[in-house]
């Protein structure tokens, strides 16, 4: 497992790990499938990617197999002392492998390199086990929601959805 910046030749695969690990049919291997709580299988395109890539201060690690197949990604942007933590995600094929643990350190170090003083994110509130998994790694729920819309792209939510934001100081 090998984990580097991502650049604009990966956004294809980028696009098409986001998806499989959040929608879909296969997004049901893993344990982060949110096909239950939003309808469709796009999670993101490669408009959009391109676009997160290319935010100032912003970098998307990838993490890499034998074959530089991206099993992993994450994406962080710097937003003042804070660093924000968003795209993450791992392929159904490799969850509970570690590979999420092995970003989550990534983005630590990333953070303490860009002298940050945390690092932020927010989860669809009632996914508790994945909220949970975090705060096994030292985040913690700030107590503030933020809204979660349908955006056209994205599937149609199958309930009222909204965003906890979770932080961990570094």
């Amino acid at each position: 497992m090998t984990i580097t910046k991502a650049n604009s030749t990966d956004i294809p695969q980028l696009v098409q790990l986001l998806n499989s690990a959040y929608r879909g049919e296969i997004s049901n291997k893993g344990w982060t499938t949110e096909s239950h709580l939003i309808g469709g299988d796009v999670r993101t395109d490669i408009k959009t990617v391109a676009e997160v890539l290319g935010i100032e201060g912003s970098v998307i690690l990838k993490c890499t197999d034998e074959n530089n197949t991206i099993i992993g990604t994450v994406n962080l942007q710097k937003h003042d002392q804070k660093l924000y933590l968003g795209m993450f995600a791992v392929s159904p094929l490799y969850q509970g492998k570690g590979t999420g643990k092995q970003l989550l350190k990534a983005a630590e170090l990333y953070a303490i390199e860009a002298a940050c003083t945390s690092i932020y994110m927010t989860v669809i509130s009632v996914r508790f086990e994945l909220i949970n998994w975090y705060k096994r790694y030292g985040y913690k729920e700030t107590g503030e929601r933020k809204p979660f819309l349908e955006d056209g792209l994205t599937g149609n939510h199958l309930q009222p959805l909204e965003f906890a934001v979770l932080e961990k100081a570094i």
